[in-house]
């Protein structure tokens, strides 16, 4: 067992720390860091990401991914500011899912673009009556002759609003058993008629969560995703990667929170000495460094299972489920130990706040996460 990173993998979580500082803050920076990114501003951010390979790192090389190992990814991943992390998931996963489903013809179509970074793409799946259930979603597509119409609402879309390309799952039928049989289509908001507005949220304002309307919405019929894969499966496979990555999120935000709070602490004097010196926030520190740490572990362990082909249903439950409470407490202690500056905006620690507090909702909540480990742990399902 080894717990320390090896040569390569300090390598890689070094580069990316260049690579924010350099390539990413700048950008960031000449914008409003409460209001969603501009599409222009994206399209430099996407190319650097590119040259990381974390545009398609969960398809191997020799397929026209760039194949990185999980835990590999990770390292890079955590170092991006929280909002872009969930946004080139979102990109990641709907390039694995394009590629597991598509045929060779439509890879070549749509997966060359979102590679480079030049396309962005996100995945359509949640509804307003269906999120963590798939098998319950009603938006339907129909086919006539060479086009396909898709009617429903989609919402927590993913880089909705600048996407080029949106994996849309829809139903096409029923299986043996009377349940709803899903595919996807590509939707290309360029060329098809489909509304799409954003959705304000409390944090992860540089971000682009969307919802989309689909109304007789016409799509050439050659977008359908047909080489046989199993949608569902392919959603599990790919939030058993993300849970533990949007874990590894919220670590950071707390280890952001720590870090001010530490610094704070040796500053900031009460009863005739640094607070550093009192107990309580002495205790306080501690919880959140263990916070930290115990949430790291749990996702790093989690993505090596992934590594090493193991099942790990409950290992990314437990993570992402583990992690994102965690860390909220964490920058709730670290406010804590800032006193009243600790909710002023020119701390910064509101904002981590927010930020961490969205991540409970992505790739499923808390309770759904808790009847998967349970599940895991009992041979039975809760859910039905």
């Amino acid at each position: 067992m080894e717990f320390a990173f090896t040569e390569e993998q300090q390598l890689i979580q070094n580069s990316a720390k260049r690579m924010v500082e350099k390539d990413i803050a700048p950008v960031l920076a000449a914008h409003a860091a409460d209001k969603s990114l501009p599409r222009d501003a994206m399209a430099k951010i996407f190319p650097v990401l590119a040259a990381q390979g974390i545009t398609a790192p969960r398809v191997p090389l020799e397929q026209g991914g760039t194949g990185m190992k999980m835990l590999d990814y990770a390292l890079i991943y955590e170092q991006l500011p929280a909002w872009l992390s969930i946004s080139i998931m979102g990109h990641d996963v709907t390039f694995a899912r394009i590629h597991a489903e598509a045929t060779p013809e439509q890879r070549e179509r749509f997966l060359p673009g979102m590679l480079s970074g030049e396309k962005i793409g996100g995945t359509a799946t949640s509804e307003p009556g269906a999120g963590s259930d798939p098998r319950g979603l009603k938006t339907k597509m129909t086919v006539e002759g060479d086009t396909a119409i898709v009617n429903g609402r989609k919402i927590w879309i993913t880089n909705g609003s600048v996407a080029d390309i949106i994996a849309v799952t829809c139903i096409d039928g029923v299986d043996e058993k009377g349940r709803n049989t899903l595919k996807r289509i590509i939707v290309e908001p360029e060329h098809s008629n489909v509304e799409i507005r954003e959705i304000e949220t409390t944090g992860l304002k540089q971000g682009h969560l969307a919802e989309a309307v689909f109304d007789d919405c016409e799509v050439p019929a050659a977008n359908i995703l047909s080489s046989g894969g199993d949608a569902a499966k392919m959603l599990t496979v790919t939030w058993n990667g993300n849970r533990p990555l949007v874990g590894l999120v919220a670590a950071r935000l707390a280890e952001r929170a720590y870090e001010a709070a530490v610094d704070y602490a040796g500053i900031r004097n009460q009863f005739g000495k640094p607070i550093a010196g009192h107990q309580l926030v002495q205790q306080n520190l501690a919880d959140i460094q263990t916070a930290i740490i115990t949430s790291r572990l749990l996702c790093y362990r989690a993505l090596d299972l992934m590594d090493q082909g193991a099942r790990n249903n409950a290992d990314a439950a437990m993570a992402k489920r583990y992690s994102t409470s965690a860390c909220i407490d964490a920058i709730s202690k670290a406010m804590a130990v800032h006193g009243a500056m600790g909710i002023t905006e020119e701390a910064g620690l509101e904002q981590l706040w927010r930020d961490a507090r969205m991540l409970p909702v992505p790739d499923a909540t808390d309770e759904i996460l808790t009847l998967i480990q349970g599940r895991e742990i009992t041979g039975i399902a809760a859910f039905r």
